[in-house]
C-alpha cells in the first residue's frame, strides 16, 4: 500500500530516498483507475523506492510547488530532486520504467 505524502512531510520522505509520489483525488476517475497500479508498485518496490500519495485536495502546497495542473500525475524524485513525470493513468510498464530508472 502506498504512503500517504502531504506538504508538511514531503521533504522528510524525500531526503530518505527515491520516491514515487501519485498527486490524485477521490472524484477523479483516471486516478482511481490506476490506483491500484500504484499500490502493487508500492509493494513490489518496498524497501528501495517509497511509492507515496497526495490528495490534491487536502494538499495545495506540493501541487502548486510542482506545476501539477493534471491528475493523476505522478513525480519521481532522486537526491530529492525532481527527476521525472508522467501525466494520465499511464500503464504500469511506463511506471515501472521510470521507477527502475531512479534506481
Amino acid at each position: 500500500m502506498a504512503q500517504i505524502v502531504t506538504d508538511s512531510n514531503f521533504n522528510e520522505m524525500a531526503a530518505a530516498g527515491p520516491l514515487v509520489v501519485d498527486f490524485w483525488a477521490t472524484w477523479c476517475g483516471p486516478c482511481r483507475a490506476i490506483a491500484p497500479t500504484v499500490d502493487e508498485l508500492a509493494e513490489e518496490y518496498a524497501g528501495r523506492v517509497t511509492v507515496a500519495k497526495c490528495n490534491v485536495d487536502e494538499n495545495s502546497d506540493l501541487p502548486m510547488k510542482f506545476g501539477v495542473r493534471n491528475i493523476p500525475t505522478i513525480l519521481f524524485f532522486k537526491n530529492g530532486e525532481l527527476a521525472d513525470r508522467l501525466v494520465g493513468a499511464v500503464p504500469k510498464k511506463e511506471l515501472v520504467a521510470k521507477i527502475e530508472s531512479l534506481l
